[in-house]
């Protein structure tokens, strides 16, 4: 034998469920898919400029390395950094890099700074990536 519920009881918890869903739940949906979204278009603008910066140090290292070795001049160090630079559409002028370079040591320093909008905010990142090499003998 089953036990039917009462169709008052069942009334009166169908008032309850509907009591309940007062749009709390689609409320917070909503706000937590804002900040979801505001998050990666913060990400998609914020993150390139550091990879970018990342990459630059890397082959200033390289170069600083391979200029110790191949005896480059400092105009050949730079022309090789500024390529690199170009590459990685970074937005510094030629001017940035400062280059020490002689028979024992090569220094290569660069600073600039990349603009970037956030909607309605603005925020300059400065970046200044520097490598040096001494020669082994």
């Amino acid at each position: 034998m089953s036990i039917q519920p009462n169709p008052s009881q069942l009334a009166a918890s169908r008032a309850r469920s509907v009591k309940n869903q007062r749009g709390e739940g689609k409320f917070k949906a909503i706000f937590m898919l804002v900040i979801l979204v505001l998050g990666i278009y913060c990400a998609v603008k914020l993150v390139p400029p550091y990879v970018a910066e990342y990459q630059l140090a890397d082959k200033i290292q390289e170069q600083a390395r391979f200029a110790i070795v191949n005896r480059y001049t400092e105009e050949q160090i730079r022309e090789n950094v500024w390529k690199v630079m170009q590459d990685l559409e970074i937005p510094a002028k030629r001017e940035d890099i400062k280059i020490v370079a002689n028979m024992q040591t090569v220094k290569i320093a660069i600073d600039y700074i990349v603009p970037v909008d956030l909607l309605n905010y603005h925020v300059d990142l400065h970046f200044t990536p520097s490598s040096e090499n001494k020669s082994l003998t």
